[in-house]
């Protein structure tokens, strides 16, 4: 990092860590005692805190990663500061370690982005700190550095697992994403990313390779006709076939095959990958769950994939390939008309945008779930665009991922697309510092709507007298 630059980088770190503390300030003051899911969180951490580790609220479901860091993190801490009672293991306490996550997080973001882009000459050290920044302000990940929940520290193991597995440190990569794992179980499919990460770079390799020899220049890694596609999977099946490349495929990713293998034993052992409650945790087919993340990239993404000439680009695509587009809205409208499921909780609580979302816009008529697809195919179609840069068997890889992440979940909560979200905003190309200001902008007037509601529109429901409070 040039001195400049490193300049920049610890005064906006710097900066953003003094706003997030000044916020957290606000919400404890408001907000003293466990809301939402910190109900169940806040407990388990201070029973652990307690040396109660036998103790578990079957309620939760999700495995013990944040408390047994909250205790290795706050136990020492209070014992060099002399604390006693109550501070230690407060609601207040326990909070302060995902302000930690959060600043964590901003560094990991930097530091991807400086590996991921370090060939593209035209970015400058500024454009990396902005385009960070902006990662670290996400409102849906953000909003939750003031409250005690698993997503900062899940998304910094996650990030740090990505972060050593781009340079070739797959043992420590793997150790991080079973710290990842035990804050959430899904994380498992980011560290099947990692290893899929290292098979897509092999497999380019020999795919250049295949074409040197073919002497074949109408053949690309990257984009082409349906021939090309379909010469691509012939190629992939040939080369996964191979008892010598399997055998080099394991020898460099089995740190990951282990704990995707002791993954699989959990599942087998705890019969499912739920712990605790999961009566409103079932796994579906929940395809439509790709649409609602495709709408929800596009939203938080827009200065990237809406905009006038991505639009024009998409109606040349429409015309070139008429049947094709009317193949995939053929798909699309019978995947919402057979998999589309409601939650319960999406229509009973009325504290999160979901509800909004699926009241104001779904709800208003039947046909408006199958309406939405040509924005659904725009959505998917620039998505894809984006990725452009990256080879096949990366993004088919991605995909794959993206997939296992979002469709066996029946509840959409926007909480779940964290990941998957910053995981594609990371290996996007840069756009110009405008547009990067704009995104900057749009994330800061997003998060200061949703602390607003949170602090100061209050409601109470009639069955209840406890306060309640709009959030993510």
């Amino acid at each position: 990092m040039e001195r400049a630059a490193a300049y920049g980088f610890s005064g906006a770190m710097s900066g953003a860590f003094l706003l997030s503390c000044l916020l957290f300030a606000a919400v404890s003051r408001r907000q003293r005692g466990p809301y939402m899911d910190e109900v169940f969180h806040v407990p388990q951490a201070q029973a652990y805190c307690q040396g109660r580790f036998l103790q578990w609220d079957p309620m939760i479901t999700t495995l013990p990663g944040l408390y047994l860091l909250s205790v290795g993190v706050v136990k020492p801490a209070a014992w060099l500061l002399g604390w006693t009672g109550s501070v230690v293991c407060s609601v207040g306490m326990l909070r302060f370690i995902n302000l930690l996550f959060s600043s964590g997080n901003f560094y990991l973001l930097y530091l991807l982005l400086f590996k991921i882009h370090h060939k593209s000459k035209a970015v400058s050290g500024f454009q990396r700190i902005l385009s960070a920044l902006t990662l670290a302000m996400f409102p849906t990940l953000y909003f939750f550095t003031f409250l005690y929940y698993t997503d900062p520290g899940s998304v910094f193991f996650t990030l740090f697992s990505y972060l050593m597995c781009l340079y070739g440190n797959h043992k420590t990569s793997a150790l991080l994403g079973f710290c990842g794992f035990m804050f959430r179980q899904t994380n498992i499919v980011w560290t099947v990313f990692c290893a899929g990460n290292v098979v897509a770079e092999k497999l380019n390799e020999a795919w250049k390779i295949e074409l040197q020899k073919k002497k074949d220049e109408k053949i690309s890694s990257r984009k082409g006709s349906f021939s090309d596609l379909t010469r691509i999977l012939k190629f992939l099946v040939e080369y996964l076939m191979s008892p010598k490349n399997l055998v080099t495929l394991t020898a460099l990713t089995w740190p990951y095959i282990i704990l995707v293998s002791l993954f699989f034993v959990f599942v087998f052992i705890n019969g499912g990958i739920v712990v605790g409650d999961r009566s409103s945790h079932e796994a579906c087919l929940h395809f439509p769950q790709l649409f609602y993340f495709l709408s929800f990239t596009v939203f938080f993404s827009f200065p990237h994939l809406l905009t006038p000439t991505k639009i024009r680009k998409f109606i040349l695509s429409l015309r070139k390939h008429p049947v094709q587009y009317s193949l995939i809205t053929v798909i699309c409208l019978f995947l919402i008309w057979k998999f589309t499921y409601v939650h319960k909780y999406l229509l009973a609580d009325n504290r999160h945008y979901t509800f909004y979302v699926w009241r104001k816009v779904f709800q208003r008529h039947e046909l408006v779930k199958y309406l939405l697809v040509p924005f659904y195919i725009f959505a998917g179609w620039s998505f894809a665009d984006m990725l452009k840069s990256k080879s096949i068997f990366w993004i088919l890889m991605y995909f794959v991922c993206l997939l296992a992440v979002t469709v066996p979940q029946k509840l959409l909560e926007f909480r779940y697309f964290i990941l998957p979200f910053l995981i594609y905003r990371l290996n996007i190309p840069f756009l110009s510092l405008y547009r990067q200001l704009l995104e900057l902008a749009f994330y800061i007037l997003v998060n200061a709507v949703t602390l607003y509601l949170f602090l100061n529109r209050t409601f109470q429901w009639e069955n209840s007298d406890e306060v309640q409070r709009f959030m993510w």
